[in-house]
This record gives structure tokens, C-alpha cells and sequence, in this order.
């Protein structure tokens, strides 16, 4: 980074974040709260001037966690010194969190999703409590993408809150930084609104501040660190300058500009600033050498031909060849005909085979969310070359399509990765009805039953989309549906879709992990030879999921006092125990000694050091 603009630079350490770091969930999730403050500690040991705490997790007390977490790091000296950031989408979790900080907390954040009102009404709480806001670009109509948007909506934000008398010192706006070098043409130009926003806003909204979510910009390429660290790097080199404050980051993990391979960092940029079309494809192509990829590897490009013509297929999709995809797919509908088997088992077979390994790929961090697109792409070009000979079947079964209801549900105004669905999807030849966000399960059901769909697909960022998932599924019970209900979304865990959701609706309940996956949960639910099973095998994983968890709630530890009471009892004395009870010696000609003898004690008197009682005879 630039020294000099870096200087006012605030790193906003994220690791202290359920949503944001894997580990730390687990710890928070197991109780394990001294761990969990230890890596609050390492956060700012690595560089975090404000550590961000949120505790938004479906099957997580967020409240009680946070003000755990909040009390235990308050007592920590090199902890403390430094200011928190109160981060959940929940008013209850944040005031809990306001109730526990010293000093002048951050909040994040508010936003005018819900209108003006609710947004005041959050200010003016804000205001009481001495803290500083974080305000997301969103309004009624949805999050800020473009930069017309970004500047529209944080000046009507910033006149309502100087208007009721806010310190427009204590504005910290987020304009949105979203995933640039997705794939997706419209995504492009991402990075360089924020930094254009900032630059208009910063001019017109005097006094305030400017944060963002590094970790989104680069979420394409999750897996490769190197590319990662040196695109947030790159655009913090130019968003800085601009005036960008603070960002949410690993504070460990930010690479200084000038030390960043040289080749790289030109990718990078021309990423970022959205120099020509080729960019992503260049820094694609750049990023798997530094993920260790041979470069001798070119002389066998041409190798994978003399594969047989399943293995051939999956290779054309995890690689987005499409050169061949069409000869091999007539070669696998031929080999599949001549022995009676019907064209849509190649969609069926070694299409979604491929597709499989692309979404383990992507979910493994081994692809990166462009190369998904155009995976997808390949697959669209064999799936079109398949269509004519199902179509000649003329029956309901070959029908290769689905028409499919697509929202982000109410309360929500993230539609980044439903888009990014939704294109994969339409790529493979499915019919997608986008509601858009922020969408009431009123309108979800009414489009379902009106325009026949066979599934619906629900998404969400925030956990509150949890709980509007559930009604959903509620009110599709009600209304006697029996289509499949797919949810999807960071927030959303293959876990809370069994114990929440898939509980309060008969029909399929279907936790889709991320987009590469959505094709072959769709095909299978709509396959007359696959949705059977597929049903039934995950509703047996969901119904052991929760028999799992109900087992483990139900162990519950005891208390010392009760322990002690439920301890071991030693009789030392000499006397024989009655010889009618059954299973037990008789010591009448035993001394003491030999008592001792008989018995290995050793883990009695363990227990008695310790200050428990020893449940169970010693054997």
C-alpha cells in the first residue's frame, strides 16, 4: 500500500467473526471462549486497530454470545485498548453488545432497507448510546451496485441523520464491496464504482468515514491466498487515496504494494480499475501458477482426448473447454442408445458427474467462481445439442427444462450469489423466475402456484433470513405445496436447514451448498429416475442430523455438588459384605490389607484429587 495515504488507514480485524472465520465459529459454537479470546488477541498482535465482533450463527444464542465474548475481552488489557466493532444484522444482538463496551463502540450496521423510519429510529438509539454507525447503501429498492446508486442512497442517508442532529463524524458508510472477476460481464466495473463513489461522497457528506468488506472483493478466488492478498492490496493502493478509512480484514494478511510479484500486481489492477475485457481470464489463467500449476503442462494439453469420452466430458467442464464438448456428447448419446438408453441419461450420467466434480472443485477452494461460469457455459452448449433428440421422445419424461421461482426472502437485500444461481442455472437450460429481493413469502407462494413451478429456491445473507426461511416453509405446509423447497446462502448451513427448516415443511427440503451445485440438485429433483432416491437419502441425512444433535443436547453434565453426591462410596472397614448378595466376594478371613490388594484404586483416589466423586464400582 501507498505509505503515505495509508497513514489515517484503519485495519478493521474480521477473524472475530462467526459469518467471516471458520474457526472461530466452531470455538464459539463448542463454548470454548478462551480460545476465542485468544484470537481476538492475535488480531491485534497482527496489526487490527478495531477488532469486528459478530455472533450471527442460525443455531447460535447470539445474544448470550456476545455479551460472553464482550465481557471476557473487556478484562483483557492488550484487548481492550483497542475500540469494537458490534457487527449483526439483529437490533437485540447489537444492544446487548452496546450494553458490554466501554469506550465509543462502532455499530454495524443500519441501513434504510426497511425504510426511513426504522433507520432513525436505530440512529437515534446509536446516538444515545455514544456509538459510531456503520450505514450500508441499501435502501427500500435494494443494495447499492452501481455508483449512481452508491451516492444516491449515502447522501439521503446522511441528511436524515444530520438532520435529527447525528455527529457526522461518527458516519462510517459502507458503499458495498462486492466480488469483482466473477465471470459475469456485470460485475466488471465492481471495484471501480466503489472507489468512484467514495471519491463523490467523501465531497459531499463532509466529516464522514468510509469502511468495506475486503474479503467480497476477492471472493472468486477463495483458495489462492497469493491472488487474494495482492488483489486487496492493489485495492486498497487506489480506494485509500480516495478515501476509504478503515476496511474489514485480516489484518495479518495484507501484502505490501511494492512487494507483490510484478506481473501480478498489473493482473490484478487490471482487474480491479476493469482495464479491457480479457482481465479476468488473464488473471484466471495467471493464478494457477501461483497455485503451483506446471507449466510443462501445456505439452499434454492435447492428451485428454485419448480418454474414454466420460472422463473427456468431465475435463471439458472442469477445465470450460468447449472446442469438443459437442463430438463427445453425441458420442456418449450414441454409446447410451445403443444400449437402449434414453439421451437425457447423458445430462444424467457423465454430464452431471462433471458438474459434480466442478462443485466439489469450487466448494474445496481448487476452482474459482469464474471458472464455475464457464463450466456452465459448456454445459449449456451439450445440454443445446441434446435437446432435439429429447425432444423427438415426446414425453413428459424427457422434458430437459424446470421453471424455477427464485427470491431473496424478506428482510434481505443481497441477490449477488441468487444471480450468480440464477445465471448458472439458465445456462443449463432451466427456466428462472427472479422475485428480486427483500420478497415476502406471500408473493414467493402466489408466483410458485401461478406459473406451476417445480421448485422453489430461497436465499439469504443475513441470519435473520434464517427465520423468514422457516415461515416460508411454514406457509408453503399450509398451503398444501408439495414442490421441492431449495434454500441457499452464506448464512445458511446444510445443519440449520435440517433442524429448522425441513421440520416445518412435508416436501423436499434441499440445502444447496453454493452455485455450481444447483444444477445437479435441480436435475435430480426433476429426474423421474433420480428424485425418488434422492429425496429419500437426504431426508434420512437431515432425520439423522437431528437425531445426532438431540443426543448430544440431551448429554448434559452435572454439577460439582451433584457429582460428589453421586460419587463412589469406599467401605474400608473389615467386614464382609452380606454373601447373599450376588457377584460379590466374601472377605471374613481378608485383612485390610489384602482389600487394598484386591483392587486397583488408582482411579478413585485420581478422582479424589481432583475433587470429583468416581460414578460406577471399581472393576
Amino acid at each position: 500500500m501507498n505509505t503515505n495515504s495509508s497513514a489515517r488507514f484503519v485495519n478493521v480485524g474480521e477473524r472475530t467473526n462467526v459469518t467471516g472465520s471458520a474457526a472461530f465459529k466452531k470455538l464459539i459454537l463448542a463454548g470454548d471462549y478462551a480460545k476465542a479470546v485468544e484470537v481476538a488477541r492475535q488480531q491485534v498482535e497482527n496489526g487490527a486497530q478495531v477488532i469486528d465482533v459478530n455472533m450471527d450463527e442460525g443455531l447460535l444464542d447470539a445474544v448470550h454470545a456476545m455479551t460472553t465474548f464482550l465481557k471476557l475481552i473487556a478484562a483483557e488489557p492488550d484487548i481492550a485498548r483497542v475500540p469494537v466493532m458490534i457487527d449483526s444484522s439483529k437490533w437485540e444482538v447489537i444492544e446487548a453488545g452496546l450494553k458490554c463496551v466501554s469506550g465509543k463502540p462502532i455499530v454495524n450496521s443500519i441501513s434504510m432497507k426497511e425504510g426511513e423510519e426504522p433507520f432513525l429510529d436505530s440512529a437515534r438509539k446509536c446516538m444515545a448510546y455514544g456509538a459510531a454507525v456503520v450505514v450500508m447503501a441499501f435502501d427500500e429498492k435494494g443494495q447499492a451496485d452501481t455508483k449512481e446508486r452508491k451516492v444516491e442512497i449515502c447522501e439521503r442517508a446522511y441528511k436524515l441523520l444530520t438532520g435529527i442532529g447525528f455527529p457526522p463524524e461518527d458516519i462510517i458508510f459502507d458503499p458495498n464491496v462486492f466480488a469483482v472477476a466473477t465471470g459475469i460481464e456485470e460485475h466488471n466495473n465492481y471495484a471501480v464504482d466503489f472507489i468512484e463513489a467514495v471519491k463523490e461522497i467523501r465531497l459531499s457528506c463532509p466529516h464522514v468515514h468510509f469502511s468495506g468488506g475486503l474479503s467480497n472483493l476477492s471472493f472468486s478466488f477463495r483458495g489462492n491466498e497469493t491472488v487474494r492478498r495482492a488483489m486487496h492490496s492493489v485495492f486498497l493502493y487506489h480506494a485509500i487515496p480516495a478515501g476509504l478509512d478503515m476496511a474489514i480484514v485480516n489484518a495479518g494478511q495484507l501484502d505490501v504494494y511494492d512487494t507483490i510479484d510484478p506481473v501480478l500486481r498489473e493482473a490484478c489492477e487490471d482487474v480491479i480499475l476493469n482495464r479491457d475485457e480479457g482481465a479476468t481470464e488473464r488473471l484466471i489463467t495467471l493464478a494457477e501458477s501461483f497455485k503451483g500449476t506446471d507449466a510443462k503442462a501445456e505439452k499434454a494439453a492435447e492428451e485428454w482426448r485419448g480418454w474414454d469420452v466420460v472422463r473427456r466430458i468431465e475435463h471439458a467442464l472442469v477445465k470450460g473447454i468447449d472446442a469438443h464438448i459437442v463430438d463427445d456428447t453425441e458420442i456418449a448419446r450414441a454409446e447410451i442408445a445403443e444400449r437402449g438408453g434414453r439421451p437425457i441419461e447423458v445430462i444424467e450420467g457423465p454430464l452431471m458427474e462433471g458438474m459434480n466434480t466442478v462443485g466439489d472443485l469450487f466448494g474445496s477452494g481448487k476452482m474459482f467462481l469464474p471458472q464455475v461460469v464457464k463450466s456452465a457455459r459448456v454445459m449449456k452448449k451439450a445440454v443445446a445439442h441434446l435437446i432435439p433428440f429429447i425432444e423427438a421422445e415426446k414425453t413428459a419424461a424427457s422434458k430437459p427444462k424446470g421453471k424455477i421461482v427464485m427470491a431473496t426472502v424478506k428482510g434481505d437485500v443481497h441477490d449477488i450469489g441468487k444471480n450468480i444461481v440464477g445465471v448458472v442455472l439458465q445456462c443449463n437450460g432451466y427456466e428462472v423466475i427472479d422475485l428480486g429481493v427483500m420478497v415476502p413469502w406471500t408473493t414467493i407462494i402466489e408466483t410458485a402456484q401461478k406459473e406451476k413451478a417445480d421448485i422453489i429456491g430461497l436465499s439469504g445473507l443475513i441470519t435473520p433470513s434464517l427465520d423468514e426461511m422457516v415461515t416460508v416453509a411454514e406457509e408453503m405446509q399450509r398451503a398444501g405445496m408439495t414442490i421441492p423447497l431449495l434454500i441457499g446462502g452464506a448464512t445458511t448451513s446444510k445443519l440449520h436447514t435440517a433442524l429448522k427448516i425441513d421440520p416445518a415443511y412435508d416436501g423436499p427440503v434441499i440445502h444447496v451448498l453454493d452455485a455450481s451445485r444447483a444444477v445437479g440438485v435441480a436435475s435430480q429433483l426433476l429426474s423421474d429416475t433420480q428424485a425418488e432416491g434422492f429425496i429419500k437419502a437426504t431426508a434420512d441425512e437431515y432425520q439423522h442430523m437431528r437425531d445426532v444433535r438431540a443426543g448430544k443436547e440431551a448429554s448434559v453434565l452435572l454439577s460439582l455438588e451433584d457429582a460428589r453426591a453421586n460419587g463412589f462410596k469406599a467401605d474400608m472397614s473389615e467386614k464382609a459384605p452380606p454373601p447373599e448378595q450376588p457377584g460379590l466376594h466374601v472377605f471374613e478371613d481378608w485383612d485390610l490389607q489384602d482389600l487394598v490388594d484386591c483392587f486397583d484404586w488408582t482411579p478413585f483416589f485420581r478422582a479424589l484429587g481432583a475433587g470429583r466423586g468416581l460414578s460406577g464400582d471399581p472393576q
